[in-house]
């Protein structure tokens, strides 16, 4: 059987999105899936400058400063998604946006099976969602339909769920309307760390994604659809909704 070949979407996040490549890399089945490449965005689609200002905004200055030190360690060392990749021999593929027809024709012309989105900052439209031969799908850090949107570990940590649910699914036009495809939870604590749930949602996240895609590759996924009309959507967290999740016994990091 030939094996399924595979692109992979994402931001540039060397602290939290870089732990779902730690484990993708190094678990997925070499014998089952060809990994063609890996695109790397910038992270929310933004200047540097305005992503540190919504960090900053979200943190809060003491936190901002403890993940603005991590960072600047991490870069100092060379990790980054990109590097982990270069490792194992795995092309990076680059583009201005996913979007244009340019990169669109490029995941035709790789003869992509299945194209995965990991954190990617730009809504995918159309013309890349059919470049995939078999199916476009998403990791998403929250119970669908209910945690729809932004942030989603931050809203379920705050609305003292007992889990964090991660989801895959496959993507429609609709943003996270597409039938589930694997679910998976992340238990929470009663005084809990939002930096540890978004490393673990990103870490089983991993192997979340790899068992959809033996799935799809055995042509044995079920796909759920969702209800909408039960959904509810998420917007980024405003500097109230952290001081309402400080008060409740939780911090950031």
């Amino acid at each position: 059987m030939s094996k399924l070949r595979v692109l992979v979407i994402t931001e540039d996040d060397p602290l939290y999105v870089r732990r779902f490549f730690d484990v993708f890399f190094d678990e997925l089945p070499k014998d089952r899936f060809e990994l063609v490449g890996v695109t790397i965005s910038k992270a929310f689609n933004e200047p540097l400058l305005a992503t540190a200002k919504r960090v900053f905004r979200f943190f809060g200055p003491v936190d901002f400063f403890k993940v603005l030190t991590r960072y600047v360690g991490v870069k100092a060392k060379g990790v980054s998604i990109g590097k982990l990749a270069h490792e194992r021999g795995i092309p990076e593929i680059p583009a201005t946006s996913v979007n244009d027809p340019e990169f669109v024709q490029r995941v035709k012309d790789l003869g992509v099976d299945i194209l995965v989105s990991v954190a990617a900052p730009e809504i995918f439209k159309k013309p890349l969602l059919e470049s995939a031969r078999v199916m476009c799908i998403n990791l998403h850090s929250g119970k669908l339909p209910k945690y729809r949107g932004m942030m989603p570990n931050f809203w379920q940590l705050l609305n003292q769920e007992p889990n964090a649910i991660v989801t895959v699914h496959e993507m429609v036009r609709k943003l996270d309307a597409g039938d589930i495809l694997g679910e998976a939870p992340v238990p929470l604590r009663a005084k809990d760390t939002l930096e540890r749930v978004m490393i673990e949602a990103k870490i089983v996240g991993a192997r979340l994604v790899i068992s959809v895609m033996q799935q799809i590759a055995d042509g044995t996924i079920e796909k759920k659809p969702l209800d909408l009309s039960q959904s509810d959507y998420f917007s980024f967290p405003q500097p109230e909704d952290v001081r309402k999740l400080r008060a409740i016994g939780h911090r950031m990091i």
